[in-house]
C-alpha cells in the first residue's frame, strides 16, 4: 500500500526525546483528505489516486472542476493532487477519507513543496560566487566575470548566471516522523521542509528506505 497525505506547513518548533535532546521539528496540519478519483492502468495509462484537501467556497470553482467534483460525489475541495499507486493496489476507493494516523511514529517520509521565492537574483546570492575586490578602482565588484574566450564565442549551456531563483518544487527525502496527533491532525517530521508557513505540501512513505529494505 503507497501511503500519501497532504498538508500546510504551520511552522518550526522543537521538542524534547526521551534521552532529553532537543529535536528540531516541522509541524504540518495533515489532512483530513479525500480520494476524489481512482486512475488505473486501463483508462489512464497509470495507477495513482487524486487527493482533495482544504476547504473553498462552491461558488469560487469554475465549471470544469464543480462538475468534475459533482460526477465523483465529492465535496468541492481547495487543493488536488495525485499519488502514485502500484499496479493492481486495492487500498482506496472515491470517496474514502485519509487522515494522518495513515503514519506511525518513527516512520520515514518524502516531503514536497514550492520553495520561497526570491525573485530575480545575482550570481553572489544564487550561486555562492565570490565578489571582486571592493576597491574603487575596481569598478567590477558582484558581476559575473568573463563567460567565455574568444574561441566558442558562445556562451556554454548550464552557465551559472543570474537569474529567478526559488519558487521551484523541491522534495526532502528520507525525515523521520516524530510524533503523531490523530486528534488534531498535526504531523511532526525532523528537520526542515520546503516552502513557507501554510504552504502546500505533498507528504508519502519514503521511496529509497523503502527499496533498501525490500532488497
Amino acid at each position: 500500500m503507497a501511503k500519501g497525505i497532504l498538508g500546510r506547513k504551520i511552522g518550526m518548533t522543537q521538542i524534547f526525546g526521551a534521552d532529553g535532546q532537543a529535536i528540531p521539528v516541522t509541524v504540518v496540519e495533515a489532512g483530513p483528505c479525500v480520494v476524489v478519483q481512482k486512475k488505473s492502468t486501463t483508462t489512464d495509462g497509470y495507477e495513482a489516486i487524486q487527493l482533495g484537501f482544504g476547504e473553498k467556497r462552491e461558488r469560487l470553482f469554475n465549471k470544469p472542476l464543480r462538475g468534475h467534483f459533482a460526477k465523483h460525489g465529492i465535496t468541492p475541495r481547495r487543493f488536488l493532487r495525485e499519488i502514485r499507486l502500484e499496479e493492481g493496489d486495492p487500498s482506496y476507493e472515491v470517496g474514502q477519507e485519509i487522515k494522518v494516523d495513515i503514519f506511525r511514529e518513527g516512520e520515514y517520509v518524502d516531503v514536497t513543496g514550492r520553495s520561497k521565492g526570491k525573485g530575480f537574483a545575482g550570481v553572489i546570492k544564487r550561486w555562492n560566487f565570490n565578489r571582486a575586490p571592493m576597491a574603487h578602482g575596481s569598478m567590477y565588484h558582484r558581476r559575473v566575470g568573463s563567460l567565455c574566450a574568444t574561441d566558442p564565442a558562445r556562451v556554454f549551456k548550464n552557465r551559472k548566471l543570474p537569474g529567478r531563483m526559488g519558487g521551484e518544487r523541491v522534495t526532502v527525502q528520507g525525515l523521520r516522523v516524530v510524533k503523531v496527533d490523530p486528534e488534531r491532525n498535526l504531523l511532526l517530521v525532523k528537520g526542515a521542509v520546503p516552502g513557507p508557513k501554510g504552504g502546500l505540501l505533498i507528504i508519502k512513505e519514503t521511496v529509497k528506505r523503502a527499496k533498501r529494505a525490500q532488497a
